[in-house]
């Protein structure tokens, strides 16, 4: 016999814990938080795309949502929600349809309405998605006039963990935050990224002020230009990744793990031993402006 819930306790009548769940709706207007109205802006946003390849792939719907928030980083006011489909031109494979729900038919003659989506993104003081380094190169393909604008984001610069939360996925996160939204779709996924930006810690900080904070500082791009191949397992047990693009490993880092980053760097991969080709790592500044760009 099934359990009958307990909404009170939040057990069920065997005495075995339960979650339950309510469905996200983030309506337009005040969301009762902060003192007043919020002076800044910011927007969130979410891409399905034909590919994982900003190259190759094409972006098929575009979801913005622009928040008010205060000093404090309490989301005070949610705007209008906006989405467009595109006609990639070229057939969807399975494996999108089953991901995204979307089928050709929807997308015929469907277009991003390019103007009004890029005004949106420059209104704001950043753009923020759950994966920026996905979003930020597919969204700068589609919409040019879009590029340099700060970019922020709550998948990797939120400290999920120390919020006691499992996992870093969007829907994982908002699950466990007590929600739940319908579907893979990009308007379902901004509207859940607004709400986690709004979670609180045991001391009542948002997550909007932690990644607010984190984006605004600028940090390091370390590129190990002329790494050896035999190097290749030590640069990604430390955290490097491989861009294909310019064909090297790189890593960002903050300015206090400059300095210990370039010491590893001469001891493993620049030593006699691990035979480099170059005498050193190139470094540049990163910004909230170049942040996430996939190209390096």
């Amino acid at each position: 016999m099934a359990s009958q819930i307990n909404l009170d306790s939040g057990t069920t009548n065997n005495g075995s814990e339960v979650r339950i769940l309510h469905p996200l709706k983030l309506r337009e207007g005040s969301t009762g938080d902060g003192c007043a109205r919020g002076s800044f802006v910011g927007v969130a946003v979410d891409v399905e795309t034909t590919s994982l390849d900003a190259k190759t792939g094409k972006v098929i719907e575009l979801a913005l949502r622009r928040f008010r928030y205060d000093g404090a980083g309490i989301v005070t006011d949610i705007d209008q929600a906006f989405e467009w489909r595109e006609d990639p031109g070229e057939p969807l494979t399975d494996e999108i349809r089953t991901l995204t729900g979307i089928t050709d038919a929807d997308l015929a003659g469907q277009e991003i309405d390019e103007d009004s989506a890029t005004r949106l993104l420059q209104s704001a003081s950043f753009v923020v998605a759950h994966n920026s380094a996905f979003d930020r190169s597919f969204i700068e393909m589609r919409l040019p006039e879009a590029k340099r604008l700060a970019w922020t984001c709550s998948l990797s610069q939120v400290d999920w963990r120390a919020r006691g939360f499992d996992g870093r996925s969007l829907g994982y996160l908002l699950v466990q935050n007590g929600f739940y939204h319908c579907g893979h779709r990009a308007s379902a996924d901004v509207d859940a990224l607004i709400q986690m930006l709004r979670h609180r810690n045991a001391d009542g900080r948002t997550a909007l002020a932690e990644m607010i904070e984190r984006g605004s500082q600028s940090s390091w791009l370390v590129s190990a230009k002329g790494a050896d191949f035999s190097v290749k397992d030590l640069l990604k047990q430390r955290g490097y990744r491989w861009s294909s693009g310019d064909r090297v490993w790189w890593r960002e880092v903050d300015d206090k793990a400059l300095k210990p980053e370039r010491f590893w760097l001469a001891a493993n991969v620049y030593c006699m031993e691990a035979n480099p080709k170059a005498t050193g790592p190139t470094v540049d500044r990163v910004t909230p402006r170049t942040r996430f760009l996939q190209e390096r």
